[in-house]
C-alpha cells in the first residue's frame, strides 16, 4: 500500500489550526502509515498548537495587509514574495499527495503553488462569507469544503460539498459529563451557571461587559466560568475573589465546561458556532466586528434566523444585554426553544465527510 503524504495549512487563530489539526487526526487514522507535514505562519500560534498536537510544522514570513498605512504593508510584497518560494520549495521536496488549506494567511501562497505544480488542493471555508484568499484559491481548487448553504455566488457550484466544520469529538456526547463537570469546575448545581467565552487571545469588548455586569450576576445567583483570554487575564483575575467567578486564561476541558454551562456568551467565529450547535445550549453571540467582511455577524445570524440563538452587536450591548440575559436565564421555555433548533444545525460528521473527499481525491490520481 502506498504512503500517502498529506500538507495542511490552517492558522492565526484556533477556528483555523483546530479543523486542519480534526482532519490530519482522522486522515492518521485511515491512514497510520501517512506522513504529514504543517505549514503556519512564523509567530502565529500555529507554531506552537501544532507541535503539541503531535505534528511538524514549517513556518512562512507571511502576515495580513493591515487596514492602515503601516511599515508592515510595505513589506507585504517581500513577504509574499518569500512565501511563494518557500512554499514551491516545500512542496517539491516533500512531494505531497493532496495539500488542505483551512485559512490563514500561510494557506494562500502554500495552495497556490500547489496548484501551479499540478497537486490536488481541497480548501476547507469554515465562513458563511468567505475571505478574498479563498476566493481567489478556489479557481484552481479541486474541492471545496463548506459549513454553510448558498455560497454559490463566492465558489464554483460544481467543486462545493457542504460538510460543516470540524469540530472536537468529545463534544458528541456532553450530556453524560454534566455530573463530572461540575465536580471539575467545583460548581453548585443548584445554581444555573454562565459560561462566557472570548477566544483564545480573549475579546475587549466581552471582557468590559462581564466586569460590569457582576452584579446583575449576582442578583440572579448566577455562577460565571469567564473565559477572559492570556492577553486580559492579568488584569481581569481579581474577580476571582467573587466566590461565584472563575476566571480562566484558557481552557483545555471544552467538554466539560460546555457539559456544565446552563447559558453560553460567545464570539460568533465559525468553529465555535460549529460546536456550539453540536453542543445545543442556549447562545448569546455577541460577534466581533473587528473581521474581514463581518463574517462573525453573518455566521450568527444564520443561527439566529432558524431561532437558535441570540445576537446582540457590540453597539448594542448597554441597552440590550440584561434585557435578553434575563429572558434567557429566567425562561426555561425558551432555552428548550434554543437548544433543540441550535442542535438541528449541528454537523457531527463534518471531519469524516471532509475526509472522505479528500480520498476521493487520492483514489483518483
Amino acid at each position: 500500500m502506498k504512503q500517502y503524504k498529506f500538507i495542511l495549512s490552517g492558522g492565526g487563530t484556533g477556528g483555523h489550526i483546530y479543523p486542519a489539526i480534526a482532519i490530519a487526526n482522522e486522515l492518521k487514522s485511515r491512514f497510520p502509515d501517512a506522513e504529514f507535514l504543517f505549514v503556519g505562519a512564523k509567530d502565529k500560534m500555529e507554531m506552537q498548537k501544532v507541535p503539541q498536537a503531535g505534528y511538524k510544522i514549517i513556518g512562512l514570513w507571511i502576515a495580513g495587509l493591515q487596514r492602515r498605512l503601516t511599515f508592515d504593508n510595505t513589506l507585504f510584497p517581500v513577504k509574499l514574495i518569500s512565501s511563494l518560494l518557500k512554499s514551491r520549495t516545500i512542496i517539491s521536496k516533500f512531494k505531497p499527495d493532496v495539500v488542505i488549506g483551512t485559512g490563514g494567511f500561510a494557506s494562500g501562497p502554500l495552495l497556490q503553488m500547489a496548484g501551479l505544480a499540478g497537486v490536488p488542493t481541497v480548501i476547507q471555508e469554515q465562513n458563511s462569507y468567505p475571505g478574498i484568499t479563498n476566493k481567489l484559491l478556489s479557481k484552481k481548487a479541486n474541492k471545496i469544503c463548506v459549513a454553510y448553504e448558498n455560497l454559490e455566488r463566492f465558489f464554483p457550484k460544481e467543486k462545493m460539498i457542504l460538510t460543516g466544520n470540524p469540530v472536537r469529538q468529545d463534544l458528541i456526547d456532553i450530556a453524560s459529563k454534566r455530573e463530572k463537570a461540575l465536580q471539575h469546575f467545583n460548581l453548585d448545581p443548584a445554581k444555573k451557571t454562565l459560561l462566557v467565552l472570548g477566544g483564545s487571545l480573549g475579546a475587549r469588548k466581552i471582557n468590559e461587559l462581564i466586569a460590569k455586569e457582576i452584579l446583575l450576576f449576582s442578583a440572579h445567583n448566577t455562577q460565571v466560568i469567564w473565559q477572559c483570554g492570556k492577553l486580559y487575564y492579568d488584569q481581569y483575575k481579581r474577580f476571582e475573589e467573587n466566590e461565584n467567578i472563575q476566571v480562566h486564561a484558557f481552557i483545555d476541558r471544552m467538554d466539560l465546561v460546555y457539559a456544565a454551562a446552563d447559558v453560553i456568551i460567545s464570539r460568533a467565529g465559525a468553529s465555535s458556532v460549529s460546536e456550539l450547535c453540536i453542543v445545543g445550549k442556549p447562545v448569546i453571540f455577541i460577534p466581533s466586528p473587528n473581521v474581514a467582511e463581518d463574517h462573525q455577524t453573518k455566521n450568527a445570524q444564520a443561527v439566529v434566523d432558524k431561532n437558535g440563538a441570540f445576537l446582540i452587536k457590540e453597539s448594542e450591548l448597554d441597552s440590550q444585554f440584561s434585557l435578553v440575559f434575563e429572558s434567557v436565564l429566567n425562561d426555561e421555555a425558551k432555552q428548550k426553544m434554543l437548544s433543540e433548533n441550535i442542535k438541528k444545525l449541528a454537523m457531527p460528521e463534518a471531519t469524516r465527510q471532509i475526509v472522505d473527499e479528500i480520498v476521493k481525491l487520492i483514489d483518483r490520481k
